[in-house]
């Protein structure tokens, strides 16, 4: 079930899912869309030892007998709808207008972060993908998090005993481990900052058994470390009000609009067009664009909170139709803010730019709207459609963007899906209508293909799946 609150989450015994092996953003550009660090790495060499393995000599680990509190847990990408661009506060990292997201399943997309404290610790340290961030201790964004959830920490308490393992004032005296990995496949532009802060942020709530004082008070610290990040917090379709009513801005929060269980027939199809590094990073396209983009302001004035309003309307009556043209205007019109952005950013592409021409093309053959379109900062492509068309929407995208449909070019999350597309055959008039857009097929132009739908927010994973060893203090976890 999708998550109200930090409460809810406390009430709730969560699943466990298991990890599949797969290529890993490489380790630079990690830290660069998933947590926001600078690229200063330790040097890494493979032996059969495990500390060498880890980075770490005999002297990191922690004396014998110490007590070692580990919890490790996973957290969604989400994928918006109605896009924030821009913002209104850098310090607190609040946007300039509200926006909405599908948050994603987590079987093949998600980040993976174990937290660990001690008193032993004697500085807090951060490993991605099982290489050592050297700055991260005094990292803006990891200590507003780090920060931020250790003032709500409560007593740990044992489940079996009952006992208080460590009190509330106890925290203080500890420092953390903490280590992530994702499972997002090489460079695919799909590793965003959202599920990388969203398992840190809940992986330290669970650890300090943080208590809200108010509902939504973790997705405010998780803003602070990456705004996207906020609304991975949650389940199904999740909004992130963009506040500043109040002075602090602790308004500007996630709520769920809805659980994944509401439109559960919701499908996402994700093609990958680029694997290559963006020209200009969000970042600074969103400074760049607020400086000097008079549609931007237009926009986030007069357009997005109607469209908020109509798409969560939408999504709540299960009006794909509503949905899918919000949608896609909401896609044109970010990427129109860009090209007003002086000088212009370019995140679409010519594949990209085909895409919306089939997908229109689909659209107007079948007499409605049954796939949509949404591009984030970047050429990528996310299909949303609905679980009946799902299959004709894969046949149509792997018969004009061509690949081994069995050579894991598309990745299914473990369902049936790319034997069905292969089995398909799609109508005669649809290819031609498809065809007059002017796409021919052409392999190689998608590097991969994503078969997913809308899932939970963060889960608590089993004690098997820590990647920081509960005897030494040290990360486990190796690159494949």
């Amino acid at each position: 079930a999708g998550v109200k609150s930090w409460h809810d989450h406390k009430k709730t015994q969560c699943s466990v899912s298991s990890f599949t092996s797969r290529k890993i953003l490489p380790f630079h550009l990690y830290l660069h869309l998933h947590l926001h660090l600078p690229y200063t790495l330790k040097k890494t060499t493979t032996t059969t030892t495990t500390n060498k393995q880890t980075n770490m000599s005999n002297e990191d680990q922690v004396p014998p007998g110490s007590i070692i509190h580990i919890e490790t847990v996973s957290a969604p990408t989400n994928i918006a709808c109605v896009k924030y661009w821009g913002k209104a506060s850098i310090p607190l990292n609040t946007p300039i207008n509200s926006s909405v997201s599908v948050t994603l399943d987590q079987t093949d997309l998600r980040a993976v972060t174990t937290a660990s404290a001690c008193t032993a610790y004697t500085t807090d340290r951060l490993w991605l993908n099982g290489a050592e961030e050297e700055n991260a201790s005094t990292s803006k964004r990891f200590r507003a998090c780090v920060d931020g959830v250790k003032r709500l920490a409560c007593d740990r308490i044992d489940p079996t005993t009952g006992e208080v393992v460590v009190k509330k004032e106890d925290w203080d005296t500890m420092h953390v481990r903490i280590s992530s990995y994702n499972t997002f496949p090489t460079a695919a532009g799909l590793a965003s900052s959202a599920a990388g802060y969203a398992a840190l942020v809940f992986a330290l709530a669970k650890l300090f058994c943080a208590k809200e004082t108010y509902p939504g008070e973790l997705s405010v610290i998780a803003r602070q470390g990456s705004g996207s990040a906020c609304r991975s917090l949650y389940g199904g379709f999740v909004a992130w009000r963009m506040g500043g009513l109040k002075e602090d801005w602790t308004d500007s929060l996630a709520e769920q609009v809805a659980p994944e269980t509401h439109w559960p027939e919701i499908r996402a199809l994700i093609l990958v067009v680029s694997d290559a590094k963006k020209d200009t990073s969000s970042t600074s396209g969103m400074s760049t664009s607020v400086a000097t983009s008079l549609l931007l302001a237009h926009r986030a004035k007069e357009v997005v909170p109607k469209r908020m309003e109509e798409i969560e309307k939408a999504w709540l009556a299960k009006d794909f139709s509503s949905f899918a043209k919000i949608t896609m205007a909401d896609s044109n019109q970010f990427h129109a803010t860009c090209l007003d952005t002086y000088p212009p950013i370019f995140y679409m592409n010519d594949v990209s730019k085909s895409v919306i021409r089939i997908v229109h093309a689909y659209n107007a053959w079948a007499g409605e709207e049954r796939a949509a379109y949404t591009f984030d900062a970047g050429p990528n492509a996310v299909l949303y459609t609905l679980d009946n068309y799902a299959v004709e929407v894969g046949a149509l995208m792997l018969h004009f963007y061509p690949g081994d449909a069995g050579s894991g070019y598309v990745s299914a999350g473990g369902t049936d899906f790319v034997e069905k597309v292969k089995e398909f055959t799609l109508d005669a008039s649809l290819l031609e209508a498809a065809s007059r857009t002017g796409r021919e097929p052409n392999a190689g132009d998608v590097k991969m293909m994503y078969y997913t739908k809308s899932g939970t927010g963060p889960q608590v994973l089993a004690k098997e799946e820590a990647i920081i060893d509960a005897v030494t203090g040290l990360n486990t976890y190796q690159k494949a």
